[in-house]
């Protein structure tokens, strides 16, 4: 039985059904009510009412269910910013939550633990290329997400060295469709699908970056995103501790309204053109090697996808 945290989420979601789709067992964990929405999932799933915080919480987990891995989705940072709590102790529970994955991994004896990292993760390199896992980093990050992924990875290196687990990073990329952020701060792709399915213009407010037509950035829809991590999760081996997760190329602003137009033929928006970003896209190379995985969800497919979900009434 796989538990997975933040399971009622954006990619946690996906992840959820894509291990279902591969037979296995799930327990989501969620900080807020654990009610799973109607269809969301196409067979049953337990879910469990805790924050990650609470190390008795997830405890008692691991007493009521026979847990042999952990996806842990929840984010371990101190985002978004509450200006009610004072940085330190943000900072101190962010990480004491993936602390506390580790331990119950440890007294349970998972085969595995997946921890959610970012494609943020190589900002600020002069690659032009795919972003390989071998590339090295930066210390510094100018985001809180990218920063704690990063102190993350340390962490999880020298916690399986201390302990014994097998602990992997995925580096996702950018992660769009049913249950997104809407607006996505990092890219607009999922403002411009919203805009066009209601029949509304385009509301770029909270978007703070990659307005331009030749920006682009590794776009991956999230029921890729999902299978991704399920066959990383399941595999019987792996060779490497980080993989990359994403759809392995670019794709620029200019591609997603072109793809728009072919569903919704009088979408109209004129973007500035060039780039305002260096393009980022992901080497999958690894992920392809040890688990097989190619993208099904092309551009096209994904947008049509997309657009008949805000169609349907959803609004997020």
């Amino acid at each position: 039985m796989i538990l997975i945290t933040g399971g009622l989420g954006h990619i946690g979601s996906a992840t959820v059904q894509a291990l279902l789709d591969a037979g296995q067992e799930c327990v989501v964990v969620q900080r807020r009510s654990p009610e799973i929405p109607n269809g969301r999932f196409t067979a049953p799933v337990t879910a469990v009412q805790a924050d990650v915080k609470d190390l008795d919480a997830l405890r008692a987990i691991g007493r009521d269910h026979a847990i042999t891995g952990i996806v842990h989705m929840a984010g371990s940072m101190p985002w978004p910013p509450n200006p009610d709590e004072a940085p330190v102790e943000a900072a101190r529970e962010a990480l004491g939550g993936f602390f506390n994955i580790i331990d119950v991994a440890q007294e349970w004896g998972v085969k595995r633990v997946s921890v959610a990292s970012t494609i943020g993760v190589y900002g600020g390199l002069s690659n032009t290329g795919a972003l390989s896992e071998e590339l090295p980093l930066l210390l510094t990050a100018p985001h809180v997400i990218p920063t704690f992924k990063k102190i993350g990875e340390l962490l999880s290196h020298h916690l399986a060295t201390a302990t014994g687990l097998e602990i992997i990073h995925l580096r996702i990329g950018g992660a769009w469709g049913p249950l997104g952020h809407l607006p996505n701060f990092a890219f607009p792709a999922p403002q411009f699908i919203h805009a066009a399915a209601i029949g509304a213009p385009v509301d770029l407010d909270g978007v703070r970056g990659r307005l331009k037509a030749d920006d682009g950035l590794d776009l991956c829809y999230v029921h890729d995103l999902g299978r991704a991590t399920a066959l990383l999760q399941t595999a019987d081996k792996l060779t490497h501790t980080t993989y990359n997760v994403g759809a392995g190329r670019m794709t620029s602003n200019a591609e997603v309204i072109a793809a728009i137009k072919a569903v919704v033929p009088d979408f109209e928006l004129e973007l500035e053109a060039g780039s305002s970003a260096p393009p980022m896209y992901l080497d999958i190379t690894r992920l392809h090697e040890d688990t097989g995985y190619l993208p099904e969800w092309d551009l096209e497919r994904s947008v049509a996808d997309y657009i008949a979900y805000f169609r349907a009434g959803n609004t997020h």
